[in-house]
């Protein structure tokens, strides 16, 4: 199925890129690809995908024939609704944990033997040949081939410094076990860190190049299993619409059908608690439509014949006949897919930090080898002695504690998080927290607790409380409207139990009325006392006005021919909120709110939590658009949020904080994930994702710098077999250690 799409002469279309191992094969392929003519293209790592505008007599077929050509795999991917998220991830890790295991299970006798006299038999150096061969050529060739393509390019990344390294080690070992004196029998590695110069001919460094393989291999699972697979958003976004639909048939007959079968122009019935299947115009009916999940309003939205409503919103009041305007691409829900989709490409990937330092290192060492060889050579120590040095040097260069570097602290930072309600998705994350001086707060479920709450309640002289409660709550009570729902709880809150009301009747778009107790009562809006002839007395009158421009919904409260009280209805904000915007601030943060509601509305939240800037109502594609200039203005944005109207925002953010009590969506989108829904947590995100990024850079440090410590060594020709191994355990079990240390992390009191 094709993803293309044509705008005026220019056709779009997604490939998926596939055997990228690094920014770098982005860049390269993103370069290729621009340099046909008529082509746009951009490439992101993350996601391995390449979006490109093609005109003129450009095909698919080119653009994918320069990818294979560059090196690199590409095909039109299927659409997400026809992925298998199960089945995706099986087959990115099923190959990896294959080799894994083999380095593994192959690698630990390898280097046991190695590293302990005592196992050394003998013919004990031949049985670690059969063993380590599989590790070098079958568990390690991504590496090889990464390398190949990389040098076919004229870059070094880490898989160069790892295959070279490997490779450099292997070979040695095969030449003096054929040719030198390494074969014979009986021979053995002393357990000495005797420092001497030595023709090399008798040392073999198979546990090296076996040890280095596995080590990495670990790294790279781990790392994989973390990795944020972008379709999932998508997924978790095109589930939330409905799965079927009643059609009404000219001849009046209901019909259940598949949403994917209903057609622009038919008519759907819409029942109360249903979802409404897709974009249309209500025909007959009124309700209440709860959009917050779209728009971020906390009110629900009162529609009658005529007006718009949008598939995936919840009919929380009576029933609807509503005729299909837009149905499959072109819906609302559809349109924001593509907006998380598109925000998801143009996102950065920061290149692997330990491939930017490979970019450096790989060179110097390969021409420090060659030096070394050259240097040997005329001094005449002779052909072997020269070889060995040389050889030395590439084999003390691959340090295993560089591939454990990211993943060790990536799993230790993640785990305490877990611990902590904080996931982490992957490591490209915690490059953007070190940057990151803006967060957006989005207003409806993050800031506020995402539902509406009795707030206030404001009677008229003579009149008590609890007895505005106790009428107006049993009234609410037989009523599902969320407004409703926030005046009976608060009731039932206060008071315990509620009376049964003697009768009932819903007014549309008005409120509600009935008798309780003997007493005529009616419950909502000013206009419904006014149809009977009531009005609000001075006081209420004020208290509503208040209400109003507060951003709160007012309440009406009448029996028996008389006003009686105001309640004060709006999204609460949480009690955890104005402490974690405090928290925030501290971080060297600057908050702004962000929402779909109401300008006074948002006014009256961001002043109880402290916030000073202020973006209301705006839609999601608007809130993609807000975090698209704060950007173009220089800033690093974070961005928190928990609802679908949040995910575009939250994925083209370059942090993004989803809520765990959010939608799916959201969290698919985020880069972090708070399970709590408590805002505090955001600042604990960004205060653990700091400490574990500065943990990969310390890990880095010194995963370089025991190798590079030994590197005079190798030079001059002192090498052995247990200085190579004695640093490259010594570099891991550091590495392991200092990530250890991200266990004591704690979330702040």
């Amino acid at each position: 199925m094709s993803t293309g799409t044509t705008t005026g002469t220019e056709t779009e279309v997604e490939l998926a890129i596939g055997g990228m191992t690094c920014a770098s094969c982005a860049a390269r392929v993103e370069k290729k690809l621009n340099r046909m003519d008529g082509v746009t293209a951009t490439v992101n790592y993350a996601t391995e995908k390449a979006k490109v505008s093609y005109s003129g007599d450009v095909s698919v077929g080119d653009l994918i024939a320069t990818v294979e050509a560059t090196g690199y795999t590409a095909r039109e991917p299927a659409p997400p609704a026809e992925q298998d998220d199960t089945g995706v991830e099986a087959d990115e890790l099923r190959p990896l944990r294959e080799r894994l295991v083999t380095a593994v299970v192959l690698a630990v006798p390898v280097v046991a033997m190695a590293m302990i006299p005592a196992l050394q038999f003998v013919y004990w150096q031949w049985l670690s040949l059969t063993l380590a061969a599989p590790v070098v050529t079958y568990a390690a060739w991504p590496f090889h081939k990464a390398a190949f393509t990389n040098a076919r390019h004229g870059a070094a990344t880490m898989d160069t410094l790892i295959s070279v390294g490997t490779s450099a080690a292997f070979l040695w070992s095969l030449w003096a076990l054929f040719l030198g004196t390494a074969g014979t029998p009986g021979m053995t590695h002393p357990f000495e860190l005797t420092i001497e110069r030595t023709d090399g001919a008798g040392n073999i460094y198979l546990e090296a190049a076996a040890g280095v393989t596995a080590f990495i291999l670990a790294g790279r699972y781990f790392e994989a299993r973390a990795k944020r697979k972008a379709g999932a958003a998508l997924r978790a976004l095109l589930e939330l619409g409905a799965k079927d639909v009643t059609v009404l048939r000219a001849d009046g007959r209901e019909q259940s059908v598949p949403v994917g079968e209903l057609k622009t122009g038919d008519r759907f019935l819409v029942r109360p608690g249903e979802k409404i299947a897709t974009d249309g115009t209500v025909e007959e009916g009124s309700s209440a439509v709860d959009a917050s999940m779209l728009t971020g309003e906390s009110v629900p939205v009162e529609v009658r014949a005529g007006d718009p409503v949008t598939g995936a919103t919840i009919n929380v009041g009576g029933r609807l006949v509503v005729r299909a305007t837009r149905v499959g691409a072109d819906t609302r829900l559809a349109r924001m897919a593509r907006l998380v989709e598109d925000a998801q490409n143009g996102k950065a990937a920061a290149q692997r930090l330990a491939d930017r330092i490979s970019a450096v290192f790989v060179p110097v060492v390969i021409a420090l080898a060659l030096g070394t060889l050259g240097f040997w050579l005329g001094n005449g120590v002779g052909l072997t002695a020269a070889f060995t040095a040389a050889v030395a040097v590439l084999v003390i260069a691959c340090p295993c504690a560089l591939g454990l570097a990211t993943p060790t602290a990536l799993m230790v930072g993640t785990g305490r998080g877990a611990q902590l309600g904080i996931l982490i998705k992957g490591p490209e994350v915690l490059e953007s927290t070190r940057r990151v001086d803006t967060v957006v707060l989005d207003k409806t479920g993050t800031v506020t607790t995402g539902r509406m709450t009795l707030l206030a309640v404001h009677t008229a002289e003579g009149t008590e409380e609890a007895e505005v409660l106790r009428l107006a709550g049993a009234l609410e009570h037989s009523s599902e409207h969320p407004i409703a729902r926030a005046v009976a709880d608060g009731a039932l809150e206060k008071l315990g139990a509620l009376p049964t009301p003697e009768d009932f009747a819903n007014v549309p778009g008005l409120g509600v009325r009935g008798v309780v107790e003997g007493h005529a009562v009616l419950v909502g809006r000013e206009r419904l006392l006014a149809d009977w002839a009531m009005e609000l007395p001075e006081g209420l009158a004020r208290a509503r006005a208040a209400a109003e421009d507060a951003g709160r919904t007012a309440v009406a409260v009448a029996w028996d021919g008389e006003a009686r009280a105001v309640l004060e209805v709006a999204d609460a904000v949480k009690d955890t909120s104005a402490e974690a915007v405090g928290r925030l601030r501290a971080l060297g943060l600057t908050p702004i709110l962000l929402t779909g509601d109401n300008e006074a509305v948002a006014r009256s939240v961001a002043r109880e939590v402290g916030i000073e800037e202020v973006v209301a109502e705006v839609l999601p594609q608007g809130k993609v658009e807000v975090i698209k200039r704060l950007q173009a203005e220089g800033r690093s944005v974070a961005m928190v949020g928990d609802g679908v109207n949040d995910a575009a925002a939250l994925a083209q953010a370059d942090l993004g904080l989803a809520l765990g009590t959010g939608t799916d969506a959201a969290i698919e989108a985020g880069d972090l994930t708070l399970v709590r829904g408590d805002l505090r947590a955001a600042a604990d995100a960004v205060r653990l994702a700091r400490r574990t990024l500065r943990t990969i850079r310390s890990n880095l440090f010194w995963a370089f710098a025991y190798n590079v410590a030994a590197l005079p060594l190798a030079a001059a020709g002192l090498l052995t077999p247990m200085i190579a191994g004695a640093a490259m355990a010594f570099s891991s079990v550091f590495v392991v250690g200092n990530s250890l240390r991200l266990r004591t992390f704690r979330a702040a009191d």
